[in-house]
């Protein structure tokens, strides 16, 4: 059975909705989609309108809340910059805990989580679709001092202070359309409730959409700081926590796979290494892995030259937990948010919120 029958092919829906799909059948289809994301953008405004009247209220808790989330669904990057974030505030000192809803998670940790953790040792990741509830343990049982709530910008239930919101610079509108027509979650406009901007994947997009995409969004978030980040390759590492230098594959030539949110994004990484790809597989995004997939993996890795090795991603790495598939090395790629622009003052809002944070010694001293 070849691998790529049961593999979920995210690359089609993106072909269907961005209109790559042509012909009479991909139309009739998008118009489906159109007609169900109606009532989808009924339900999104109105949750807004309760919530923007004070119909419905945010919970404030007593610790400062930072919250990273899309515009779009999925594949803007969102991991690496919920890193990023937690350990400026670690950097400063303070017990730091990540709260997630914990999709894909198929009742364990998900692979964001298990990345994070694996990442970040010292920041405890608490999962559950009670975030109210998570934000409590968090600051009675781990004596947390500020919380990251990750993929947070649509879940208003809980009050945050800072409103960082990630805009993909090779697709940041979702292809124009609410879902299911497109990849939106709120229109546009919701930006207007956003504290920072971080456009990802810079790189990848060419100056001039830079720049219309920097007007775009200083037209809806004037005052707003945006940030320019690329998603910067750190090096390759195994499940035995081994790490090796980015010029491995260089060396050697690779077969990649990955169930991600945006795997032309991974591709197009592996290239600018120099990586000389002999096949690419997808799985659908937040794949879990199963035996029949293991088996697969190890038989399409047999069929490899004997000097190839097997790539995937970090968030695929920490599910498979193997070293090797079919007699060649398994690695996978670690990435790091690195801002090129804007920095300054998107570090002057998470000096804010560190500065937010007030514990009972410096309480006495300041009384």
């Amino acid at each position: 059975m070849n691998l790529g029958a049961a593999i979920i092919h995210p690359e089609s829906f993106h072909a269907l909705v961005s209109g790559r799909a042509r012909g009479v059948r991909p139309a009739a289809k998008r118009l489906a989609l159109w007609a169900a994301s109606v009532p989808y953008g009924w339900g999104v405004a109105l949750r807004n309108r309760l919530y923007d009247s004070g119909w419905k209220r945010s919970v404030q808790t007593p610790l400062p809340v930072v919250s990273v989330g899309n515009l779009t669904l999925g594949g803007t990057g969102k991991t690496p910059c919920v890193e990023y974030v937690a350990r400026f505030l670690r950097q400063r000192d303070l017990r730091v805990a990540i709260l997630s809803r914990g999709y894909g998670s198929a009742g364990g940790r998900n692979d964001e989580a298990l990345v994070l953790e694996q990442n970040l040792p010292d920041v405890p990741h608490l999962q559950g679709a009670d975030r109210l509830s998570l934000a409590a343990i968090a600051a009675e049982e781990l004596e947390s001092e500020a919380l990251v709530l990750d993929d947070g910008f649509q879940h208003r239930r809980l009050a945050r202070d800072l409103d960082i919101v990630l805009l993909d610079a090779t697709e940041p509108w979702g292809h124009g359309y609410l879902f299911p027509r497109g990849l939106l979650r709120e229109p546009p406009t919701a930006l207007r409730r956003a504290g920072a901007i971080v456009l990802t994947r810079c790189d990848q997009a060419s100056a001039s959409q830079l720049d219309h995409l920097r007007r775009a969004v200083e037209n809806q978030t004037p005052g707003v700081p945006i940030a320019e980040t690329v998603h910067r390759p750190v090096e390759w590492v195994n499940s035995e926590g081994q790490t090796a230098p980015l010029d491995l594959t260089g060396q050697h030539p690779a077969a990649a796979f990955c169930g991600i949110g945006n795997p032309s994004a991974f591709q197009s990484t592996l290239r600018s290494l120099g990586t000389t790809l002999l096949d690419f597989r997808i799985f659908g995004d937040h794949h879990q892995y199963t035996r029949e997939d293991d088996s697969r993996l190890h038989a399409w890795a047999r069929q490899q030259p004997a000097d190839a090795m097997m790539v995937t991603t970090q968030k695929d790495l920490v599910k498979l937990r193997v070293t090797e598939l079919g007699g060649r090395p398994l690695w996978a790629l670690r990435i790091a948010l690195e801002v090129r622009a804007g920095k300054d003052a998107l570090e002057a809002r998470l000096e804010q919120i560190a500065g937010q944070v007030r514990r009972p010694d410096s309480d006495a001293a300041a009384g």
